[in-house]
């Protein structure tokens, strides 16, 4: 079964690639953005910040490492959270475009989404009326007929690149598929232990959100991989806070963030990520739970280390 944490690491998700502007006015879009909210997450308790960037114009989702670097410094300056870049992106961006900016920063973590899927967030359109940007309603419309690629070529060029210099991953799984895909790496021996298991529920093309999906999840990862891995779990939207209560009382890690609920509490927006951070860990402490530090989630996930990065 997965490694029994004595501490629990909670992962901070931003801002992510799925969420628009015109869904919340908490969303960070600009540099200046993300880099006070993933600070503010991390001094409410997350030891992981999980990163993705955007245009500071208009709040499109970007690869540009020139971005990437107007936030970085700053949050590595301000805390000593783990880092962690996407390589997921956001949609119709090649796997080139989604490896800029974590070839550029070298960080010592990267998401890493482990099986091609439909990925929709289509139904999201229909939610509202006055857009703030063009852009917005037509990438959302645009995911009904959008394949998220990640081939088992895509993924080893991935871990190929990134392993070369010591990033380790975020296996983001969104289906049961997507173990057996991380567990044919491992065979391969491409992955060593230990490895970070991000179970997602909840996504349009993934596992449903159902409470029984949560402990299949975690039964096949444990009879796939034994005690080689950590396992986390993150849940969309409603979904979020209740998801991962239960991973952690399973013995699990959480994640929450704005990329994965833009929501506090029924039918009330979140006014920051560090919001969520700190309502997740009330609920962890009340329960008996301590949180991992930055440093005991470096050392539970066998990460490289702050000064090895390049920014």
């Amino acid at each position: 079964m997965a490694r029994a944490n004595k501490k629990v690491i909670i992962t901070c998700a931003i801002t992510g690639g799925i969420h628009t502007p015109t869904m919340s006015e908490y969303l960070p879009i600009t540099p200046d953005q993300i880099a006070t909210q993933a600070i503010d997450a991390a001094n409410a308790g997350a030891s992981i910040l999980h990163l993705h960037a955007r245009n500071p114009e208009n709040g499109m989702p970007t690869p540009d490492p020139d971005v990437f670097m107007q936030f970085l410094p700053r949050i590595k300056e301000a805390t000593d959270a783990v880092i962690n870049i996407t390589t997921g992106g956001g949609l119709g961006m090649t796997v080139e475009d989604r490896l800029a900016g974590p070839l550029a920063a070298e960080p010592e973590m990267c998401s890493l989404n482990m099986g091609s899927m439909n990925f929709s967030l289509h139904p999201l359109a229909y939610r509202y009326t006055n857009w703030k940007y063009e852009w917005e309603k037509k990438f959302l419309l645009a995911s009904e007929d959008f394949i998220f690629r990640n081939t088992f070529k895509d993924i080893a060029y991935i871990f190929e690149h990134l392993s070369a210099c010591g990033t380790r991953f975020e296996h983001e799984c969104y289906d049961i598929g997507h173990l057996y895909n991380l567990a044919y790496f491992v065979d391969q021996g491409l992955i060593k232990p230990p490895f970070f298991v991000q179970s997602i529920f909840g996504i349009l093309g993934g596992i449903g959100a159902d409470m029984d999906n949560v402990m299949f999840m975690k039964q096949t990862a444990d009879r796939l991989f034994g005690d080689d891995y950590i396992w986390s779990v993150l849940a969309a939207g409603r979904y979020q806070m209740p998801f991962v209560t239960q991973a952690a009382m399973l013995g699990g890690n959480v994640r929450v963030g704005l990329e994965d609920s833009l929501f506090i509490g029924k039918g009330e927006l979140a006014t920051s990520n560090a919001a969520q951070v700190t309502k997740i860990r009330g609920i962890l402490e009340s329960l008996g739970h301590q949180i991992a530090t930055p440093d005991e989630a470096r050392k539970i996930l066998g990460l490289k280390g702050p000064d090895s990065v390049k920014f």
